[in-house]
Order: structure tokens, then sequence, then C-alpha cells
């Protein structure tokens, strides 16, 4: 069955060549990638509704996308606004300190490091200032309180400037053809298309539900749901400039209900060509300025460095292949928005109560215990990735509820 509304009647042989390249795109997120919601979402650069809702022409599911999927804005400046709420624990230091440690900050390392400092994205709400200029330039700044954090690429130099702490991160983007799109933040066409596509399979529902004006702008708004049940998915919701195809918005509600898990929006946007100087940087005087060789990292990029194509969105398996990089015998099990992420620790499980002394109840605190014909586990959740750890040292996490974990668990054995 075709994956579009009924008014679409385009057939599954029509689109599958649309969906060869978008299938292999991960929807299970092991729980240290939860950080990855934020800089995947800023690939749609999207943005806050204003109101009123323009007459435009008609347009069907498929032309909207393929209206996307040929964007060809190269040149673009403004103001957005994402706001982040995966319900993680609030522990204070030790959650950032957790997210540090899993996009790569090692101790001692430059707080201008983009690796790090973009970790903040997870949660809260931020405004970014955005600018690009074709492949080689763009600029992303996360403007603080008092302070300002921008990270610059500008041809072959990837520049991260931290203005509170007056430090300097330098690193080179890739010599490959593709030359940039490695270290970038976000921010063309191209990765605006392909997280809007990657989502388009027979287990997907996408409609058209109506126009409405954002950030000035005329959009029509492209409604991306789940078909089955069991996903903490809700619906995606993408505002889709109408003149030039470049989504404009973007939110992730939960199927829970409630706030939005991701919203993110230009409050101001211009097509306009920045000025060249936009993406000039020259290191403030006393700075102290790290460059990416001297980090230990040379050419191997920490995870959470590859913003575009090549990231670890771009090399996920398919439901019962290996997982090849990255975890070793990571597997997936079932389909589309419903298929769970599943590897050995070889090792034991969550330390527990009595037995697990002081940390056993912290993790308790953090966990639900569950049992099940796999024996026992913890649930770890949040309002979006659900990881279950069995009490053998097994792992199992997806967009999917606390029960479709423990079923899975029970069908492995």
């Amino acid at each position: 069955m075709a994956p579009y509304a009924s008014d679409d009647s385009t057939t599954a042989g029509e689109v599958d060549e649309q969906r060869s390249g978008r299938r292999k795109a991960a929807r299970y997120v092991v729980p240290v990638t939860v950080i990855g919601v934020a800089a995947a979402t800023i690939g749609l650069v999207p943005a806050l509704a204003d109101s009123g809702d323009p007459d435009l022409p008609k347009i069907t599911a498929q032309q909207l996308i393929e209206k996307i999927a040929t964007s060809d804005v190269q040149q673009l400046s403004g103001t957005v606004k994402i706001s982040t709420d995966l319900g993680l624990p609030n522990l204070g230091g030790l959650e950032s300190g957790l997210l540090a440690g899993a996009a790569g900050q090692g101790d001692g390392g430059s707080s201008a490091d983009p690796t790090a400092k973009l970790t903040e994205l997870a949660s809260g709400t931020h405004t970014l200032r955005v600018a690009a200029d074709g492949p080689d330039r763009q600029k992303l700044s996360l403007l603080e309180n008092a302070a300002e954090y921008s990270i610059i690429h500008n041809g072959k130099d990837v520049w991260g400037y931290d203005s509170k702490s007056n430090e300097v991160y330098h690193g080179t983007s890739s010599e490959s053809p593709e030359h940039g799109e490695d270290r970038q933040p976000p921010a063309t066409p191209k990765d605006f298309a392909e997280e809007a596509l990657k989502a388009v399979d027979d287990t997907t529902s996408v409609t058209v539900d109506g126009t409405a004006q954002v950030a000035g702008r005329d959009a029509y708004k492209l409604v991306v749901k789940p078909k089955q049940s069991g996903s903490t998915v809700g619906a995606i919701s993408v505002a889709v400039d109408a003149k030039t195809g470049m989504p404009l918005k973007f939110t992730l509600t939960p199927a829970s209900g409630g706030a939005a898990v991701v919203d993110v929006g230009f409050t101001k946007v211009s097509f306009a060509r920045p000025a060249a100087s936009t993406f000039d940087f020259t290191p403030p005087k006393g700075a102290k300025v790290t460059e990416e060789k001297d980090a230990g990292k040379g050419s191997e990029k920490a995870p959470g460095t590859t913003f575009g194509k090549g990231g670890a969105r771009d090399h996920a398996p398919k439901a019962g292949e290996d997982f090849g990089e990255g975890l070793d015998g990571m597997k997936t099990i079932g389909e589309g928005w419903n298929a769970i992420a599943t590897f050995d620790t070889g090792g034991e499980g969550v330390p527990s109560g009595g037995a697990g002394g002081d940390l056993g109840g912290f993790m308790d605190s953090l966990g639900d215990k569950v049992h099940g014909k796999f024996g026992s586990g913890t649930v770890f959740s949040t309002r979006l990735v659900n990881a279950l750890v069995t009490d053998d040292g097994k792992v199992y996490a997806g967009l999917v509820t606390k029960d479709a974990l423990v079923k899975a668990a029970d069908a492995g054995k």
C-alpha cells in the first residue's frame, strides 16, 4: 500500500526508487544518541508559525515531497528557535556531564569544540542564528546570556568559538568531492530533504494538512505519522515554503500527548545571499586556540562531529542486518517506526536494589523493573526513546513503548 494519502494515486512501485536511498536511515536510537535528536532536527532548520492560513494551489503529499527534494536554496540567513523536551531525568550537572561524555568531550577538551557544545540543544529552549552561502560557507550561532557560541565553516576551515570562555577550536573539512558537508551544521536543502523524506515507506502515512504562514512566508503543512501502533512517535509536522520548497517548521509530538518533543523553527528568514564577511573568522586576541589534531582526533572524527552526509544516520542497518560499524553485533528487529536495535553487552545487566548498593538504588530510581519470559531487566525511558537492559546484559532500544521492548525480549528467548 502506498504511504501517501488517499488522494494520491501513486503506487508503491512508483515510489520505490525514491525510497531506496532512504530506507537505510534508522528509526531507532540507542541511549547515547539521544543527543542526536537535536542535531538531526536542525537539519530541517524549521520554524515558528505565524497567524493566518494562506490560500495556495492544491498539492498532493507526493508532489510536496518532490518539491522538498528538488529545492535548490543555496543562500539563506535567519533566526531559529529550538525547544527540546525529551523528558530526560533531572540530574543537574550529572545530566550535562553524561551528554558531553556521550558526544566525545573528554577531560581537558576545548569548550569551543562543536562536538561538546551542540549537546546543549538536547534540552531546553535556545535561539540560533543561521546563515549559508552554498556548500562551502555556513555559520550557526547559539545565543546565550551575555555570550555567544559560533561554528563557522568557510572553505577548508571549520571554526568553533565560545565567547564566554574565549576559546577557539579549529578543524578542517573533508577533501572529498562533497567538500565540507561532513563538518558543516546541517543547513543545506539536501539535509532538509533527507530528514523529511527518510520516514516515507510502507509503514508511514504522509498527508498534506492545509497551509500556514511561517516567518512571513506562505507554506504547506506536511504531516508524517506511523501507521503501526506501538511507536512513541505521534506525528511529525513540517511546514514547507510554497515558493522554494524549503522546510520552514518542524514539530515532533509524542504518541503519549503533551508538549512537542522537538519544536524548531524560523522566527525570521531571508533567502538573500549573506555578506561574505559573515563567514570570516580570526581568533580574538588572547583566545586559547585548540587545533583538532591537538585534541587527539586527527582525521578520526569523534561521535557527533559529522552533521551532514556520512553521519551515523546514514549507516544504519536494515532489519536483521548486522550493524557493521560502531557497536559490534547490533541487529534490528522489526520494521519502520517499530524497529528495535538490540545487542549483547557481554556482561551483566544494570545494578539493582540491595545487590547493587548505592549505585543499584540510584539506577532503580532512573528506570522501571520489568519481567517476562526473558527474565528481568530495567527500562530507561524518555518521551521518545525507550531502552531495556536485561539482567543478563542484552539491550533493546527504539522509538517504541516499554511493552514493545518486553515483547521483543521475550521473542528472543
